[in-house]
């Protein structure tokens, strides 16, 4: 996905979390942040502290969206999925990608993996890997402005 491309379509998912959005819903007031992770993914766990403080600090300035995206067989078991979102304090809407539906919109190929949109609905930062939080809040920081 190409820097200034339109969010994807949130269509596709095989269930929905906490809550289901639209990217209708998505876009207009506020920047919004789509992070995908696994089950499996050793990384995406470590993250998800830091992926909450994000989400609570900025919960008036920006809508956080989590996107399941299994990697094996086993990643498809809905009550694990349920469990460790519990475990990790994942409150936010969680897109179950089963079939790769969003995955494959978004052409990601990463867990864990960030999108930040501005307002209007296009991508303005991406990034991959369990570091480089820092980054994510400067580039969040910049579509908040």
């Amino acid at each position: 996905m190409k820097l200034r491309a339109p969010m994807p379509e949130l269509t596709g998912a095989t269930e929905w979390l906490n809550g289901e959005v639209t990217k209708e819903q998505l876009i207009g007031e506020k920047p919004t942040i789509i992070h995908f992770w696994s089950v499996s993914c050793h990384l995406c766990k470590e993250a998800m502290p830091n992926v909450n403080k994000f989400r609570d600090d900025y919960q008036d300035k920006l809508n956080v969206i989590a996107v399941h995206m299994p990697r094996s067989e086993d990643d498809l078991d809905i009550d694990l999925i349920k469990k460790v979102a519990a475990e990790h304090e994942i409150t936010q809407p969680i897109f179950v990608d089963s079939e790769h539906k969003l995955t494959d919109s978004f052409e990601n190929q990463y867990v864990p993996a960030y999108y930040v949109f501005d307002k209007d609905g296009n991508l303005r930062h991406f990034q991959a890997g369990g570091g480089g939080m820092k980054m994510l809040e400067k580039r969040v920081n910049r579509v908040l402005d």
